[in-house]
């Protein structure tokens, strides 16, 4: 009778991990394991799923989790105000490990680096945020600017503000960065007019503007890449 029961004894994620390490388990389970205890009604790993199904679309499962918010969490019985704020922390430790492992050796030169460096800082908000960075004579950053956040068009950055910034700063070069809540980082037409005339200005002042990335959801756009793209097709 003992063996049955120990057969059919579901084995705990925390089980799992020890027997088969944390890159063989779900993400439900890892999750349950930063849960820990469940209720009388609900196991821990019940309680993971339940708070994964939070994540909505485009964003499902655990980089949902950056989106969802406390009241959200808490709205789960059995998930209590520690444990929501550990679930936020397990997020936002995700998404600054990801920038720091992407910072490692990064060329600022590149823009498929710069695009992967900030990605994950920019790709789960839900509002546009305009980060300029300025960098030195040998391409290291000197400097990370938030010029804007919560706005909705880029049309709203002043080229001056931008200017003011990098002098500040004694920039030699200067990058600039924004992302499209929607996730596709196609640049709008405000996009490509700021691009022109902060490359315009750059050149005037000596501080050239090396590249304009637009950060979607895993996905990023280049202006340097794309030729310092012009004009765009008309909207429709």
């Amino acid at each position: 009778m003992k063996e049955v029961q120990e057969k059919g004894r579901q084995e705990l994620p925390y089980e799992r991990f020890l027997r088969f390490g944390p890159e063989n388990l779900t993400e439900a389970e890892l999750l349950a394991i930063i849960i820990r205890t469940g209720t009388r009604e609900k196991s821990a790993l019940q309680l993971a799923e339940q708070v994964l199904h939070l994540a909505r679309y485009p964003r499902e499962g655990l980089l949902g989790l950056y989106n969802v918010t406390l009241d959200e969490l808490r709205s789960v019985k059995g998930i209590g105000q520690v444990k929501a704020v550990k679930l936020k922390c397990l997020a936002e430790l995700s998404k600054r490990m990801s920038a720091a492992t992407a910072s490692e050796g990064i060329s600022f030169h590149s823009s498929g680096q710069v695009a992967c460096y900030f990605m994950e800082m920019l790709r789960h908000l839900t509002t546009e945020c305009v980060i300029l960075v300025c960098l030195d004579a040998k391409g290291q950053m000197i400097a990370e600017k938030r010029l804007s956040e919560g706005s909705v068009r880029m049309a709203l950055i002043s080229p001056r503000e931008v200017f003011l910034e990098a002098l500040e700063c004694r920039a030699v070069n200067i990058l600039l960065v924004h992302n499209h809540p929607s996730g596709d980082p196609t640049p709008s037409r405000a996009d490509t007019d700021l691009t022109e005339i902060l490359r315009e200005l750059g050149e005037k002042m000596d501080i050239p503007l090396l590249d304009h990335i637009v950060i979607g959801d895993n996905r990023y756009f280049s202006f340097k890449e794309s030729s310092w793209l012009r004009s765009l097709p008309a909207e429709t």
